[in-house]
């Protein structure tokens, strides 16, 4: 497998590669967990410049990171490069707003905020057609609320007919909803409007959670799905499990310990856990590409060289006998 082999998404004419750049770190934000990793304005522009090198010609982003900074940098890292080239996501339904105190963003979810948003991103980006454009968590905020909003019949009845127009008009070709969760993304699935889904950190050595409905029901409806979070937030990339960060969260002790025993049984194999990581998730026929969110050119090219690496059959067997995959998971065939 390599990271610029393509994959069609669903049964449109855009085609991802199998590694793709998740845009967070685009953002210039400090992460949480590791606040001295910050991706500076020249760094994002090599991290850009490596992605193509590599092949890498799918690129994911969206108005909050950064409060539209990493559409602008994306923008600007792509724009001496053939539109042809490259594949492009972002997402609507959080509206950036420039008030008093600066700019913030809100939930909008209706049809007048999601062209407010799509055109506000094309403008960042400096591009003239979007190729997939992902509802952006309809479940409401669960990172920084109580998670009791709820968005579904909105984005079903306004944000879904103005993404199906912009699409009518040549403007976008896929729609899709990126979200933490795969419950809610099923309920969508299941209207059969949809052509893909960004699933963050749901389908990982960690988290399997969304393969026995979920998946399967994409498979079998020609829908793809986009795997965000494949490290699940960090710790499957960390050197130290020590406050290692899972899903935004501090991972608990369970977390760290079935973490460590993967890791150990990847140590006796002599293969790195990252590349574990994304040729497990790779395996899945329904997931067209996984888009970790590197902060470096140098990051961006060791995942890219996770996928090259042969992974021995015997580590699959392995961790499924600890119990650590669900034993129905696909796995690389070698």
């Amino acid at each position: 497998m390599k990271a610029s082999d393509k994959v069609r998404i669903g049964e449109t004419n855009v085609q991802v590669t199998r590694l793709g750049l998740g845009g967070t770190a685009l953002s210039g934000e400090r992460p949480a967990f590791n606040p001295e990793a910050v991706t500076s304005l020249e760094e994002s522009a090599n991290l850009i410049r490596t992605a193509v090198d590599l092949g890498v010609a799918y690129f994911d982003t969206a108005p909050m990171y950064g409060l539209g900074e990493s559409e602008r940098r994306l923008g600007q890292g792509l724009r001496d490069i053939e539109r042809t080239r490259f594949a492009l996501s972002t997402k609507v339904g959080r509206v950036l707003n420039i008030g008093s105190g600066g700019m913030d963003w809100s939930f909008d979810f209706s049809a007048s905020g999601i062209d407010s948003s799509f055109t506000s991103s094309l403008g960042r980006l400096g591009v003239e057609t979007i190729d997939i454009a992902f509802i952006h968590d309809p479940d409401g905020d669960i990172l920084f609320s109580d998670g009791s909003a709820n968005y579904f019949s909105q984005a079903v009845d306004e944000a879904l007919p103005a993404l199906q127009e912009l699409k009518r008009a040549g403007r976008l070709s896929a729609i899709g909803v990126g979200m933490n969760q795969w419950e809610m993304e099923l309920e969508f699935a299941k209207t059969g409007q949809f052509d893909c889904f960004l699933l963050a950190g749901r389908y990982t050595l960690l988290d399997q959670s969304a393969l026995r409905l979920f998946l399967p029901y994409c498979s079998a409806h020609g829908i793809s799905i986009i795997a965000g979070g494949p490290f699940n937030s960090g710790i499957l990339a960390a050197d130290s499990f020590e406050d290692a960060p899972f899903n935004y969260s501090t991972a608990s002790e369970p977390i760290v310990r079935k973490a460590a025993a993967i890791r150990h049984i990847c140590q006796e194999h002599n293969v790195p856990l990252k590349a574990v990581a994304l040729q497990f998730i790779l395996a899945h026929p329904a997931i067209a590409s996984v888009i970790p969110g590197a902060r470096s050119a140098s990051e961006l090219e060791e995942n890219a060289a996770m996928l090259d690496l042969e992974i021995p059959p015997a580590i699959w067997e392995r961790l499924k006998e600890a119990e650590l995959l669900d034993p129905m998971a696909p796995v690389p065939s070698g």
